[in-house]
C-alpha cells in the first residue's frame, strides 16, 4: 500500500485514484443506468443531472479542503466556476456541430459521452505538459497571464462568435474516409462488403473533441493562472466539463438569452491574465484565493443578470 501514499505531480496517488473512480463510476452510472438507449434527453431531465454533477463538483472542494486546506479548496472552487463559465462557448459551438451534420437530439447524449472520454484524455495530456512547464519555467506563467488579457480584450471587441472553423476539418475528413450518406443508429463506423465506413456521427464526435480541444488553449492557461497545481487544475476542468455535457441540452435552447454573458467572460480573462501582475505590483506572494473566487462571481453574476435583461422580451 505504500505505493497509494506516492506523491504523483504534488499529490498523493491514492487522491488520483478516488477522484479518477468517482468520474468513472459517474459515467458507468450515466451510460449503463440512465442512457442505455438513445433517445431525447428533455430540459427537466438535464437540469435534474446538470445539478448532481454540479453538486459533486462542489462537494469535491470539501475533499479538497480537508486534504490541502482552505486556500487550496478555494482556489479549486474559482478554477470549476471559470472553466464552467469559460465551456459556456462550448456549448454553442456543440449546437452548431450537431446542427450542420443533422444529428438528431436522441443521438446527441451518446456523441457528448464519449466525447468526454476523449476530453479526460487530451486535458490530462494538456494539463501535464503545463504542469511541467510551469515547474521548470515560473516565467511561463506570465506567458500565460498576458495570452489571457490579449485574448480577453480580442473577445471584447470582435462581433465574430468565438468558434472553430469547421469546414475546412470536415471537407478533409471527408476526403481522407469512406462516409455513409446516412446515420446508421448508434454506429460511429459500419462494416459493408468487407470495408469500413465513418458515419455522420463519427465526424461530429472529430468536430466534438476537436472543439474542446480549441477551447482548452483559452481554459487550461486560465486555469493555470488561479493555481498552479496540476490536481486542483485537471480535476476543475474534468467536473466543469461533466456537468456541461448534461446542461448542454437545457441550455442550447435558451442560449439567446446569455448573448451579453460574452462581454463578461471577456472582463474574467483579464481580471485572472492581470491578478499574477497585481499581486507582483503590491508586492503580494499570491493572489489571495477568496478574492479572486469573489470578484469572479461578482463578474459572471453581473454577466448572466444583464443577459437576462437585455434579452427579457425573447421567447425562452
Amino acid at each position: 500500500m505504500e505505493f497509494l501514499t506516492t506523491i504523483f505531480m504534488g499529490t498523493p496517488v491514492w487522491m488520483w485514484f478516488s477522484f479518477m473512480a468517482v468520474v468513472g463510476l459517474m459515467l458507468a452510472a450515466d451510460l449503463g443506468l440512465f442512457h442505455k438507449t438513445a433517445s431525447e434527453i428533455g430540459v427537466a431531465e438535464s437540469l435534474k443531472m446538470s445539478a448532481l454533477y454540479i453538486a459533486l463538483g462542489l462537494s469535491f472542494s470539501l475533499f479538497v479542503g480537508w486534504q490541502m486546506g482552505a486556500g487550496a479548496a478555494s482556489s479549486y472552487l474559482t478554477a470549476f466556476v471559470v472553466e464552467k463559465s469559460l465551456s459556456m462557448d462550448n456549448v454553442f459551438v456543440m449546437a452548431l456541430i450537431f446542427g450542420s451534420l443533422a444529428i438528431p437530439r436522441a443521438l446527441q447524449h451518446r456523441v457528448l459521452f464519449w466525447g468526454v472520454l476523449g476530453v479526460i484524455v487530451l486535458r490530462g495530456l494538456m494539463i501535464g505538459i503545463g504542469a511541467t512547464l510551469v515547474a521548470q519555467y515560473h516565467w511561463v506563467l506570465y506567458v500565460f497571464a498576458g495570452f489571457l488579457i490579449l485574448t480577453g480584450i480580442k473577445m471584447l471587441f470582435s462581433n465574430e462568435d468565438h468558434a472553430p472553423q469547421d469546414n475546412a476539418l470536415i471537407r478533409w475528413l471527408k476526403s481522407r474516409l469512406r462516409l455513409t450518406e446516412q446515420l446508421e443508429g448508434q454506429s460511429f463506423c459500419v462494416r459493408r462488403d468487407g470495408l469500413w465506413f465513418a458515419t455522420p456521427l463519427f465526424l461530429a464526435l472529430v468536430m466534438v473533441e476537436t472543439a474542446d480541444l480549441i477551447f482548452a488553449v483559452d481554459s487550461v492557461p486560465a486555469v493555470f493562472a488561479i493555481t498552479a497545481d496540476p490536481f486542483l487544475v485537471y480535476t476543475s476542468n474534468i467536473f466543469a466539463i461533466l456537468g456541461l455535457r448534461a446542461l448542454y441540452f437545457a441550455l442550447s435552447a435558451i442560449l439567446h438569452r446569455f448573448a451579453y454573458l460574452k462581454y463578461a467572460l471577456s472582463v474574467l480573462l483579464i481580471f485572472i491574465g492581470s491578478k499574477l501582475f497585481i499581486a507582483d505590483l503590491l508586492d503580494w506572494e499570491k493572489f489571495p484565493a477568496s478574492l479572486s473566487l469573489g470578484v469572479t462571481a461578482a463578474i459572471l453574476t453581473t454577466g448572466i443578470a444583464v443577459s437576462l435583461w437585455k434579452t427579457r422580451d425573447l421567447k425562452a
